[in-house]
């Protein structure tokens, strides 16, 4: 497994469950999802540290 491969994981994961391909539309459903995942992870670690 590349570096690459591991950061894209969730989305990835996601798409497979969803039935859609990752590799659709350049990827950029697996963006999206990578984004939320990522955005929610990073949140919560501020919150933590600020709160």
């Amino acid at each position: 497994m590349t570096l690459t491969d591991i950061i894209l994981w969730p989305g990835t994961k996601i798409c497979q469950r969803l039935g859609v391909d990752p590799e659709a539309d350049q990827g950029l459903i697996r963006s999206m999802f990578n984004m939320l995942v990522y955005l929610i992870i990073i949140l919560a670690i501020m919150w933590m540290i600020l709160g």
